[in-house]
């Protein structure tokens, strides 16, 4: 019998006092996709990271093709044939495609002819495989999901029989999510290993031959895909039954009678090449709904929530917000939107949402840092922000609770958690969010759902962008529809068929 591509046995790690791996055994064939589930926190990502060399294990064993293996560094991993592709990728932006590549392998010291080496090898190599990428094109100017295919290049080049994908279609549009399983496949078929950590069980079902779900650092299930179903697998991974469908009985908020607590008209944006990113766009945000917006990503929904939130001043338009009037010449700023209790939670958690480097109760703070509450004579309280900080965390969940801790090291839910409960601890009338439960587990959805119901039920207005039609779906009261900028339709919740949401998002007439 072939041996198994991997074996970790008995594998222990701690962080002080977190135990994010406990005496774990995982087994994975040759020539697999095997899904790796579980909350954030569970353990999955430090597991890998073991695997990959980035940490290691306080106690345990290694096993790669059955011969034993000590992997102190990536070096190490690379070695063994094992590559990682990581949920925020690991390129440098300035460099092209090819240097990327190049990056730490140079394979000899003149470099034009290295590149030409390099470039003939990863040509065949795109040809195999299927992975096409632009080699001359600086990564900065590459689409998400090219980077993606990148990496995932990147690792095949220096000999990975073994891949590990992180998330990998956590920032990808349903066509890119598409593209990378026929890749998968097809590696696949190849002979290549593939684990999977992600917390879309649907993916697993659909590409898994095996999946293993952690909870609290420790593997509570292992079985092949034929044996369990989605619901099987949330409940393993939370401890109990979950539901992230629409409420039985829900029914959407009437389309009237409530008040209109923002108002956007004609609202154009133009990047600095002068390109229409947002075209005339208009939309009302009423009390007691939650709006969606659908549309597959980069077709203005990310302009649209920086011009609403005064990270961006459109060329025309106007705006309305809490009894304000809004002139491009004369913009919302977001310090004025806090005043006017809009609340803003970013798509992009990193580089807009939280300094990483600070400890949890400063992240808690960005924006609300200088509140009267918040000042003692010209200082900051920052007894006061630890304090309010822990109690934000044990409303919303945050693990670990201890607000020292520096951000970077919750993971990406307990993140997205953090961010959200910063903004809306502080009961705004309007919160927009982008993207709200990118990256996060199955149990941390159904929380972050919970949460912006009750803010709607409360009365306030919430826009919802999210790249998950289901998502949308099962939160908002109402729909709207942007392609190349424009709202192109708007629905109530009861007419979004997917024939009529696809003919829109890709700009067809929905009753075409």
């Amino acid at each position: 019998m072939t041996a198994p591509a991997v074996e970790l046995r008995q594998i222990d790690k701690r962080f002080g006092a977190v135990h994010a791996n406990r005496a774990v055994d995982l087994t994975v064939g040759a020539g697999t996709v095997h899904g790796i589930v579980g909350e954030n926190g569970a353990g999955k990502s430090t597991l890998m990271s073991i695997l990959y060399g980035f940490y290691q294990a306080d106690s345990g064993s290694i096993r790669i093709q059955g011969q034993p293996a000590e992997i102190r560094n990536a070096h190490d991993a690379i070695a063994q044939g094992i590559g990682m592709v990581h949920q925020h990728f690991m390129l440098v932006d300035s460099l092209s495609a090819l240097d990327n590549v190049m990056l730490g392998s140079e394979p000899g010291w003149r470099l034009q002819p290295a590149r030409q080496r390099v470039r003939e090898q990863l040509l065949a190599l795109m040809q195999q495989t299927g992975l096409q990428v632009r080699l001359e094109m600086a990564v900065e100017d590459l689409p998400v999901g090219e980077r993606q295919r990148l990496e995932i290049l990147k690792a095949l080049y220096r000999g990975a029989r073994i891949l590990i994908l992180d998330e990998p279609t956590a920032v990808l549009t349903p066509q890119e999510t598409d593209q990378l399983f026929v890749t998968l496949k097809g590696l696949k078929a190849r002979g290549t290993t593939i684990l999977l950590i992600t917390h879309k069980l649907r993916e697993i079902m659909a590409l898994c031959d095996q999946v293993t779900v952690m909870r609290a650092g420790a593997v509570v299930l292992d079985v092949p895909i034929g044996n369990t179903s989605v619901d099987d697998l949330a409940q393993a991974m939370v401890g109990r039954k979950v539901n992230l469908g629409r409420r039985p009985g829900a029914q959407a908020r009437p389309p009237g009678g409530h008040a209109v607590l923002l108002s956007a008209e004609g609202l154009t944006w133009r990047d600095s090449l002068g390109v229409a990113r947002l075209s005339e766009v208009s939309l009302q945000l009423r009390a007691g709904e939650i709006v969606g917006i659908a549309g597959v990503s980069g077709n203005g929904q990310s302009e649209l929530l920086d011009v609403l939130s005064g990270l961006l001043a459109p060329q025309q338009g106007r705006l309305m917000l809490g009894g304000q009037h809004f002139e491009p010449s004369r913009w919302l700023t977001p310090s004025v939107a806090r005043n006017l209790r809009l609340a803003h939670v970013p798509e992009d958690r990193h580089h807009r949402g939280l300094v990483l480097p600070f400890p949890a109760w400063e992240s808690a703070a960005l924006g609300y840092q200088n509140q009267a509450c918040y000042r003692r004579a010209a200082f900051m309280d920052g007894q006061r922000l630890k304090a309010d900080t822990a109690q934000m965390m044990a409303r919303y969940d945050v693990r670990p609770r201890d607000e020292r801790l520096r951000t970077s090291k919750f993971s990406g839910g307990n993140q997205q958690k953090l961010v959200l409960a910063r903004e809306a601890v502080h009961e705004p009338k309007v919160l927009l969010v982008g993207q709200p439960t990118r990256g996060v587990d199955i149990g941390a959805i159904e929380f972050i759902h919970e949460r912006l119901r009750a803010m709607r039920d409360a009365g306030g207005a919430v826009l919802v962008v999210s790249s998950e039609l289901d998502e949308v779906l099962a939160l908002a009261d109402r729909l709207l529809v942007m392609n190349a900028g424009r709202v192109v339709g708007e629905l109530p919740i009861e007419a979004c068929t997917e024939s009529a949401l696809g003919r829109l998002m890709g700009g067809a007439d929905a009753a075409a």
